[in-house]
């Protein structure tokens, strides 16, 4: 058995999970609601305030899937009643984050600044204190919305491995290299 996919998920008070004909499974909590489908092999369960996942066979895909769509539903769970917060840090001379509602604009040391929209399931918020990094707050009930907003903004400037400048995960260590050796 898959050591994940056989622990329940235990829902709290306050949510509801449904599980529909297309096997999708809806988790509406304090926060929103939010859906998964699942796949047709996986069979889903809810009963006693616990979620249960069985599969039909041993094989490799079918023990895959079992883990995985225990994993997911739990991350929808925890997401409609506590929600997820992802925080981002700019490192470097000039970096600048501003944000009017859901438009970022992000001056990352290029010639021109960057706009990015964030999709309105999301709430994003930015800091700047002075003799601080800018950091910007991504929070949300969709785990996976948010990892992927996230990552997208890492992506504009990656943290590079000389001076660690760049928009990196706020407590992610950037490993450094040695600079050229001083000439003779």
């Amino acid at each position: 058995m898959s050591r994940i996919g056989k622990q329940p998920v235990v829902i709290p008070a306050g949510v509801t999970v449904t599980v529909n004909k297309d096997n999708t499974i809806t988790v509406k909590g304090p926060k929103g609601e939010l859906k998964e489908a699942i796949d047709r092999d996986i069979t889903v369960e809810v009963k006693d305030n616990q979620v249960n996942f069985t599969r039909p066979t041993d094989q490799i895909r079918h023990r895959a899937l079992h883990g995985l769509y225990r994993a997911l539903v739990a991350n929808l769970v925890k997401g409609v009643t506590d929600g997820y917060v992802r925080k981002l840090e700019l490192v470097g001379v000039g970096f600048k984050a501003t944000n009017q509602g859901n438009m970022l604009d992000l001056a990352l040391g290029y010639s021109h600044n960057i706009l990015v929209e964030i999709p309105n399931e999301l709430k994003v918020a930015t800091a700047q204190e002075k003799g601080q990094n800018p950091i910007i707050t991504l929070e949300g009930i969709d785990k996976q919305l948010i990892g992927q907003v996230a990552a997208k903004l890492r992506s504009l400037r990656k943290p590079e491995p000389y001076k660690g400048k760049g928009v990196r995960y706020v407590g992610e260590v950037v490993r450094k290299k040695a600079g050229k050796a001083a000439g003779k």
